[in-house]
């Protein structure tokens, strides 16, 4: 490990004793990921970054440092007049930029010659990073993980949110990850994180966590849509006690129809997602599906997905992956309703808690 990275590590696990986290990278640099809590004060904007980087090529190094160095200059005193002034003395900020430090040394340098007490995080955001990935990996095997499996449409994600919202520790990877996990999981307007903004998300909920009491995670796969769950999260729960959440079928059709409601409201959405299926149920199936779509004959195609496309693909990846879903405690809620769904959860907390 490098000693930028350890200096990360050990800065990380102070990150509680910083008032504020100030990131002063680009505006997209800080959109792609950024530390938890943080503040985006660019040195350089976007814009600006672009600019400079175009006179380095195109006149010299010396021409585009004095320029930048200028603009950099304004832009440190415009956040410092915008949000330093009503700060108290005792005010003690983080700072970090991408690696080498120039950008938030700038800041950092004049906030201390102000007389705040300044840390600079050395090595930047991809020490960060670094450090960040080494602590899931160490977090991890600590954690006592409760897989919540069942089939699609079963109740999961609503069962976690119950639990999490009665107090228990719950993971929602779908919910970080902005998708539902499934290739129809695309949730409308909704765009996903990065893969590096997932990660840090999650690494930001599992540090949390009291390591003497379980956590509650969905039977996810090796992806939620476009990001990857982080290995060493991935590995654990597929090594750990599951519960197997069971409801009949019209409940599970009942479910998806309104945690789905766009595709029922927008038959042309649902029908251009089922598209996605031909290579799977072929061009025939999935044209019969549509039809029935627009004929607004919602459930009995949703059965059919289920039926013939998502349960016998769950049920074969549960048996592969998880090693313990055969001794899978079974949990039946009376329907899909919220109440049943926290009766189950109150019951849950007592027995397994």
């Amino acid at each position: 490990m490098s000693l930028a990275v350890q200096n990360a590590a050990y800065v990380l696990a102070r990150l509680a004793e910083f008032d504020t986290i100030i990131d002063a990278r680009s505006e997209s640099e800080f959109a792609l990921d950024h530390l938890p809590g943080a503040v985006n004060w660019p040195t350089l904007n976007d814009q600006e970054r672009h600019a400079i980087g175009t006179m380095y090529v195109q006149v010299n190094a010396f021409e585009a440092k004095k320029r930048g160095a200028a603009i950099a200059a304004r832009n440190i005193a415009a956040h410092i007049e915008r949000e330093v002034i009503d700060k108290p003395r005792d005010w003690k900020p983080l700072a970090y930029c991408w690696r080498g430090g120039k950008r938030s040394g700038s800041l950092a340098l004049i906030l201390d010659q102000i007389g705040f007490r300044v840390t600079l995080l050395e090595g930047g955001y991809k020490a960060f990073r670094a450090a960040m990935l080494l602590d899931i990996a160490r977090v991890v095997p600590g954690l006592q993980f409760r897989v919540v499996c069942g089939t699609t449409g079963s109740g999961k994600t609503r069962l976690l949110q119950t639990l999490q919202a009665l107090g228990a520790q719950v993971i929602d990877l779908e919910a970080l990850a902005n998708h539902r996990s499934s290739v129809l999981g695309a949730i409308p307007g909704l765009a996903q994180p990065s893969q590096k903004r997932f990660d840090t998300l999650v690494w930001d909920a599992l540090r949390r966590f009291d390591p003497t009491r379980p956590v509650f995670v969905e039977s996810e796969s090796k992806k939620v849509g476009n990001v990857a769950v982080p290995m060493p999260l991935i590995e654990a729960m597929r090594a750990s006690p599951c519960l197997n959440l069971i409801l009949p079928d019209p409940e599970r059709v009942a479910l998806l129809v309104e945690d789905y409601s766009f595709f029922v409201q927008d038959a042309e959405l649902f029908c251009s997602r089922l598209d996605v299926l031909i290579e799977f149920r072929g061009r025939a199936v999935v044209g019969a599906w549509k039809a029935s779509v627009r004929a607004g004959m919602i459930e009995p195609v949703v059965q059919a997905l289920l039926t013939e496309h998502y349960d016998p693909g769950y049920l074969q990846s549960m048996r592969r992956n998880f090693t313990q879903f055969p001794l899978a405690q079974s949990l039946s809620p009376t329907d899909h309703s919220a109440r049943a769904m926290a009766v189950l959860a109150e019951r849950m907390i007592k027995e397994i808690t």
